[in-house]
């Protein structure tokens, strides 16, 4: 493949519309345009947004902060509350069934507060530096 040999796909270009043909063409004369009006002169153009000088829509509406959307779906746990839980293997549904964790939590992260007693295996929950070391030190263990 040579440079001067590379084309665009057909269809992907577009044959721009030649105005200003004569009358038969349907686009001689205004060209289009319409007659007289700012959007028929050369460079008539007003900023987006802009409703003939009455307060536009995105100024007449209240600003509103913002939310994120992944917020709900996300969850914390103590170490302390992982080691109330009676299991040597700990993931996301096991947190659920034991009401630690909300219902719709899909992602989890271990924050190292607390401390931990035992051997434990995570798996499947993001774990903090600080937590995995005390996971470790403890004898527990992190999975993916």
């Amino acid at each position: 493949m040579y440079l001067n040999t590379i084309q665009a796909a057909p269809g992907a270009r577009k044959k721009t519309k030649r105005v200003g043909r004569g009358i038969g063409s349907t686009d001689g004369k205004t060209c289009g345009r319409g007659h007289k009006g700012q959007k028929a002169r050369a460079g008539g153009f007003h900023k987006v947004g802009f409703e003939g000088g009455q307060m536009p829509l995105q100024r007449r509406l209240p600003k509103v902060g913002f939310t994120s959307r992944t917020k709900k779906f996300t969850a914390e746990v103590r170490l302390a509350e992982i080691d109330a839980i009676q299991a040597d293997v700990i993931d996301i549904q096991l947190l659920i069934s034991s009401n630690v964790i909300p219902v719709f939590s899909k992602k989890v992260k271990v924050v190292n507060t607390g401390s931990i007693t035992r051997p434990l295996t995570l798996k499947g929950l993001g774990v903090t530096a600080g937590a995995k070391v005390t996971i470790e030190a403890a004898g527990g263990k992190v999975e993916a």
